[in-house]
């Protein structure tokens, strides 16, 4: 990335306009300094298609195949057929130029570096960067695998990633058309401060964000999620539409001390598939869903939370998939869980 490039690290943004004149090739505005070597590694993370910037490392698809079913199954399918509406990774071959086409590993990437690349930086999903290289060439193969890629006794390593020639490749190509300049607004634009996320997802979306008619940004996931489902029933009222308020039984009125622990585990680890309800995780909150698993005990919940649990309606990974984490932290998460869903 910075190959043929000497960056400098800017130490204050330039306000206002530059003043008239011009600026010989490397003359000094007298601002910012050379960066250290430290500094542009933690920027030079790119991939190249070509394998280039891969980290040394192996896996095979042997390997691959318990880890996917530990981290990327909950969401992705056993299969890779895509719990839900969560991406399907496996498939669609000869569909690109169908109405609805099916864009997979397998069907629509261009290239196999792509793949580990984007594991590496952004899966799991509930912990972006928690795998190893070994780990994620591992997942990479048995990924290229079920796409009949590579063969079932293939390691992938650093070496021949780049060698690897993806089925769609030959479809992408460079585009000729000449690019348009997008024309900045200067007057009467829209306030930032009134965009409103309408996404957010405890402990991914970044809290922070002004709600339109909110004082100020939202503190917490929960104070986010409550601001901007107060302005839908506003905005819905306001059109006539009837709204249904929802009703919600007391909730414990002091949570026990290890429930109070686990809220921290169950925001970072938790919340994006309980949080929504992804592959048949109970929502918190959800007295009906959790009723019954809560009637099994809490050493039934805790040990299908730690240890992993196959059910008719989806998959528990064990402990999420975060195997980082501790079972004592895994079970305040559950208790927390648990006492807030009575």
């Amino acid at each position: 990335m910075f190959n043929s490039l000497k960056p400098t690290l800017v130490a204050a943004a330039v306000a206002g306009s530059l003043v008239a004149g011009s600026v010989n090739a490397g003359e000094s505005f007298g601002f910012g300094r050379t960066a250290t070597a430290e500094e542009i590694a933690g920027w030079d993370i790119d991939v190249r298609p070509d394998g280039m910037g891969l980290p040394v490392g192996e896996g095979s698809v042997e390997d691959g195949e318990g880890l996917y079913e530990a981290k990327c199954a909950v969401c992705h399918g056993l299969f890779g057929e895509g719990e839900g509406r969560w991406p399907v990774l496996v498939g669609g071959q000869g569909t690109l130029a169908q109405d609805r086409p099916t864009k997979t590993v397998g069907s629509y990437w261009p290239f196999a570096c792509s793949l580990y690349d984007y594991i590496y930086r952004a899966m799991p999903f509930t912990a972006p960067r928690s795998l190893t290289p070994n780990e994620t060439y591992a997942i990479s193969a048995y990924i290229l695998y079920m796409n009949e890629i590579v063969e079932d006794d293939f390691v992938l390593t650093n070496e021949n990633l780049g060698d690897i020639k993806m089925p769609n490749e030959e479809n992408f190509f460079v585009d000729p058309r000449p690019d348009v300049k997008n024309t900045r607004c200067m007057s009467d634009c829209k306030d930032p401060n009134a965009i409103m996320i309408t996404g957010t997802i405890g402990g991914v979306t970044p809290v922070g964000h002004f709600v339109e008619g909110a004082d100020g940004p939202a503190a917490s996931h929960e104070e986010q999620h409550a601001l901007e489902q107060a302005k839908e029933k506003e905005r819905l009222k306001a059109l006539g539409v009837e709204v249904e308020e929802e009703s919600h039984s007391a909730k414990p009125a002091e949570l026990s001390a290890a429930a109070k622990e686990g809220k921290a585990t169950y925001e970072g680890a938790c919340a994006a598939c309980h949080g929504m309800g992804i592959a048949g995780a109970p929502k918190l909150g959800d007295q009906a869903a959790w009723e019954a698993r809560i009637a099994q005990g809490m050493d039934v919940l805790v040990d299908h939370a730690i240890n992993g649990y196959q059910g008719d309606n989806g998959i528990m990974p064990a402990k999420g998939g975060r195997m980082d984490l501790s079972d004592e932290a895994v079970a305040n998460a559950v208790a927390y869980m648990a006492e807030s869903s009575q």
